[in-house]
């Protein structure tokens, strides 16, 4: 096959491009430029998309002995991954832009311009398993982004190939080092690309300005001020405005957020916990709505828990009743669901997070009264 490798000029892509190479597919690099300044995007192991990356990303390639070009998506990546982050933000969401990356860029721009190329595939070092199109979690439970590919459709899988998703991390540095490549022990990326400050309330500020509002307990007494929900997310416990804990010594969590008045809710841990989860944007990655409700596991931030719950496509959307309550769930992520009887491997489907319910539910009753027998 014919296949582009996008070499973001870390380990993970270009051992991806050289297993690709072993298997005997013709492979051709490419580095996604996606700042308009990327000098700028990288500080020690914040950021990415740096000259720094295209300079490693390129030396891969000559080490493979394949082609190599960088393409120009920076316009791109602002419409659809930074400009959508603060519009999240403003409206009181918690993007994922590693999800929104993903959907838009890697697996759509990318995808698509190399279809239109002739390339059969794109390559990419994300840790996850492809078998026979069905998405599975990556050997390397640590390293698995099974969660923020799960809103690539049926179509786009088809077309994608993560070579590195069955190997351990530690493998994939020793295997690097032993094909000489220099990225061997490049630092991983990581918090946000393209805030290499990691100061995400500052850039958000910066974006949006300020818009003060009120912190509010759960009987709406104001505690303190603040200068804009986008300074906030569900769960957050520190960073308040605060003077102290709750009256009962205890700690007080973000719980809710409304954009429209600026009042950010506070309150206590046991108040986070959610039972259903709405959510719309549904992807199911076999490319088949289910015609009814299906048993499934939960998860809802991209390390986070998971827990046993039964979905239901409604009106493009989903409905996740959870068997266990979840925590820390907010509008604007995402609700990955995996199949049950393969042990949370198997991802079935996502949806973005529209709201929650935190009312215990039938389904949870009839498990309480099970384990009460």
């Amino acid at each position: 096959m014919r296949v582009l490798a996008a070499m973001s000029g870390g380990v993970d892509s270009a051992v991806a491009a050289a297993r690709a190479v072993d298997a005997g597919h013709e492979v051709v690099g490419v580095h996604l430029a996606l700042s308009a300044s990327p000098g700028t995007l990288r500080t020690g192991s914040r950021g990415c998309c740096s000259k720094e990356d295209a300079g490693d990303a390129r030396r891969a390639a000559d080490v493979l002995g394949i082609p190599f070009y960088v393409w120009d998506f920076a316009d791109r990546f602002k419409e659809d991954v930074i400009d959508d982050f603060v519009a999240a933000y403003a409206a009181g969401e918690t993007p994922n832009p590693c999800l929104r990356c993903n959907e838009k860029i890697k697996f759509s721009a990318l995808a698509d311009r190399a279809a239109a190329l002739g390339f059969d595939a794109v390559v990419t070092g994300h840790y996850a398993r492809l078998e026979d199109g069905v998405l599975r979690r990556a050997v390397d439970a640590d390293k698995d982004q099974s969660y923020v590919l799960a809103v690539l459709t049926a179509d786009q899988l088809s077309r994608a190939m993560f070579p590195v998703g069955d190997t351990p991390k530690p493998q994939i540095r020793a295997e690097a080092a032993e094909r000489g490549l220099a990225v061997a022990d490049k630092p991983d990326s990581h918090d946000i690309c393209f805030i290499p400050s990691g100061d995400t309330q500052a850039f958000l500020g910066a974006k949006i300005g300020i818009r003060p509002g009120a912190v509010l307990d759960a009987d709406g007494t104001k505690l303190a001020d603040h200068e804009g929900v986008h300074g906030f997310t569900i769960g957050q416990r520190k960073g308040l405005g605060l003077p102290g804990p709750a009256a009962d010594g205890k700690p007080r969590y973000v719980t809710g957020i409304d954009p429209d008045t600026g009042d950010v809710h506070v309150g206590s841990a046991k108040d986070l916990e959610v039972w259903t989860v709405l959510a719309d944007r549904a992807i199911w990655t076999s490319g088949e709505t289910p015609s009814g409700p299906i048993e499934c596991v939960a998860q809802v931030r991209a390390h986070g828990g998971t827990a046993p719950a039964v979905a239901e496509a409604v009106d493009g959307g989903l409905v996740v009743r959870l068997r266990e309550p979840l925590t820390g769930v907010a509008r604007g992520q995402a609700v990955v669901l995996y199949r049950p009887d393969t042990d949370g491997d198997e991802v079935l489907g996502s949806g973005t997070i529209s709201g929650t319910e935190r009312e215990p539910h039938s389904y949870a009753s009839e498990l309480v009264s099970d384990s009460a027998r």
